[in-house]
């Protein structure tokens, strides 16, 4: 590894930790450098900003994350019917569980800085997300249009931030929420254990009928 890669990794390893640790707005370049053992200057001569180290720090799992995605959600918008919901949710589970290869805790960690970038209003994070990955996101939207023709895009929006919400909170609590499943249930379960049993939870939560299209629905049938 040259010196240049090396002072890179060292700053994306460090700005990783504390982003997950504090957050983007609570996480200070100064902390960053003196985590990672090297001056200022060097943050801005390999990612010129903090938003832009940002993006570095999300870009080194979405490099891995998105193609497969890409492949998955193509192959199941190329078939004759459309895919049930939790076949679609279900494309995540590997592509998710193969971020412990880019990094040590990888799959959790990602999403916690998933999170971290909504939590800390992190606008320029969509745009990045557009710019690089619109038709990930634009297949991802279809199929799941498809998978509940009954919700209108606006409350399929709110079901699928409201699901983020959900995968933030179980990711940034795995470790307590296994360790009380054993000492309580007697149950063992690792990340990918506990990916599979909230799939189901939000296939229901996500398809559940929507309670505005219902009150529309009865609104029109009395006038």
């Amino acid at each position: 590894m040259s010196s240049k890669q090396s002072t890179q990794q060292k700053i994306l390893d460090a700005a990783q930790s504390l982003f997950a640790e504090t957050g983007f707005n609570g996480t200070s370049l100064r902390q960053i450098t003196s985590l990672a053992e090297v001056n200022l200057a060097a943050v801005n001569y390999h990612f010129g900003s903090k938003k832009e180290l940002i993006q570095a720090v999300l870009q080194r799992y979405l490099v891995t994350l998105m193609p497969r995605l890409d492949s998955e959600f193509s192959a199941l918008l190329a078939a004759e019917s459309p895919a049930p919901l939790d076949k679609v949710l279900s494309v995540f589970v590997r592509p998710l569980l193969e971020l412990n290869q880019v990094y040590p805790n990888g799959t959790r960690l990602f999403l916690q800085l998933l999170g971290r970038g909504y939590t800390d209003v992190q606008g320029h994070l969509r745009w990045f997300f557009n710019q690089n990955y619109g038709r990930v996101l634009s297949q991802l939207t279809k199929l799941m249009q498809q998978a509940c023709p009954n919700l209108p895009p606006s409350e399929l929006f709110w079901r699928l931030h409201f699901s983020l919400g959900t995968i933030v909170f179980t990711m940034a609590s795995n470790e307590a929420l296994t360790e009380i499943a054993e000492a309580d249930y007697k149950e063992v379960i690792d990340i990918e254990g506990v990916i599979l049993r909230l799939l189901p939870y939000l296939t229901a939560a996500i398809a559940a009928p929507s309670p505005i299209v219902a009150q529309d629905t009865q609104v029109t049938q009395i006038s």
